[in-house]
């Protein structure tokens, strides 16, 4: 499979662009820094120049198009302010989704993240965060002619992944490593049966592979 990540230098991207290399997909990496793209290419992903906080739909659609996935992994990160917040924790992902849905690929995953709710409160910076996530995830969940999953993980470390995950709707707070992460989205890319849900994912005792079954009803 052909599948293009936004944000594709993050942690998470890196992660899952060597899982999906190793497994004999083609990534493609979506990243705003020319200097990052030996990173991915060593990755096992093709580099793709392009800032999603000024790009047209037109232009993200071209870069989709004859994917049969995306997945959007992007994030202002930490010591951003609110305002980066809102265009790339909520534009970027209404703009990837809208260029998806342009360019017709179907199976869209969103690493989102636990606690994002539109109607959250508060004028901090990581209150904003989280209202921000909220509202891309509504508007993504509006999208039916998207196989949408969204995904929302624990507090994220960079200790070695272990395999081991809860993977339900309404998982309950922990944490995870980021290996984990992006092991749980290769495996749900491989499979359509998840569209449609709102998945938390923190460090548990289920092998990935059958989390993800479970989920999917398999």
């Amino acid at each position: 499979m052909r599948i293009v990540i936004a944000g594709g230098h993050g942690q998470i991207a890196m992660r899952l662009e060597r899982l999906l290399a190793a497994s004999g997909h083609e990534p493609v990496g979506i990243i705003r820094k020319p200097e990052h793209g030996d990173d991915l290419r060593e990755a096992g992903a093709e580099p793709c120049l392009l800032d999603l906080e000024s790009a047209s739909v037109e232009e993200v659609a071209a870069v989709l198009q004859g994917a049969d996935a995306a997945v959007f992994a992007a994030g202002a990160g930490p010591g951003s302010g609110t305002e980066r917040k809102k265009t790339v924790d909520r534009d970027s992902a209404i703009l990837f989704a809208d260029a998806a849905e342009r360019a017709r690929v179907r199976r869209h995953i969103v690493v989102s993240t636990m606690g994002g709710d539109p109607e959250h409160r508060g004028d901090e910076v990581f209150d904003v965060y989280l209202r921000m996530k909220g509202e891309a995830d509504a508007y993504i969940r509006d999208k039916e002619t998207l196989d949408w999953t969204i995904l929302r993980p624990g507090m994220l470390t960079n200790d070695a992944g272990t395999g081991l995950v809860r993977l339900e709707a309404g998982a309950g707070r922990g944490t995870i490593p980021r290996d984990d992460v992006a092991a749980v989205i290769a495996e749900l890319l491989e499979t359509s049966a998840t569209a449609g849900l709102v998945l938390d994912v923190i460090s548990g005792n289920v092998p990935v592979a059958v989390a993800v079954k479970a989920v999917a009803g398999n």
